[in-house]
């Protein structure tokens, strides 16, 4: 039977030199659940590097895209106005005076987006079950989550490298 070890800490720098320990006698360490950011965390458990910053561009694009069609339709396909003598025959003569909708555009959907995407990948939209642990976390505790499943060590093994760091409380839960 798989276990699932929930270990709570009291301070970061505690979190982060135990994560240090157990990923030098080569526990991997599943994920962590704090108040706030810990800079530096990322590497010691070994999390990769986000492509987020691709999925921005893309949204980005496409609100750049959707921009420059729509002013194209409204303002040059179907119904062109003469609006302080500019030239209303093509999109590429008219394109100074879009570039700042096209911009502002831009950066709504890519934030928009982006926010989406923040609330699908972290599995906070309304209706989406809670994964988080302790909900101590998310005031001044902070948990890692260590696996039987993704350890090369036994659950005794594992529990007696988890008790040598200086934990504040540990959970242990059978996995089916």
């Amino acid at each position: 039977m798989n276990k699932v070890f929930h270990v709570m800490y009291d301070d970061d720098d505690k979190l982060m030199e135990a994560a240090r320990e157990l990923v030098g006698k080569g526990v991997h360490v599943n994920d962590v659940y704090s108040p706030f950011p810990i800079h530096g965390i990322d590497p010691i458990i070994g999390v990769k590097r986000t492509r987020l910053a691709i999925a921005s561009f893309m949204y980005a694009m496409t609100g750049t895209s959707l921009a420059l069609l729509g002013m194209w339709y409204f303002m040059i396909s179907d119904w062109p106005m003469n609006i302080g003598g500019k030239p209303s025959f093509s999109l590429f003569e008219n394109i100074p005076a879009f570039i700042p909708v096209t911009f502002e555009f831009s950066v709504l959907c890519g934030a928009h987006g982006m926010a989406i995407t923040y609330f699908l990948r972290n599995g906070t939209l309304p209706g989406m079950p809670a994964s988080n642990p302790d909900p101590r976390t998310t005031d001044d505790k902070f948990v890692m989550e260590i696996k039987t499943s993704n350890n090369d060590l036994d659950a005794k093994k594992l529990e007696a490298a988890i008790k040598k760091t200086a934990l504040l409380e540990l959970s242990i839960k059978d996995v089916k």
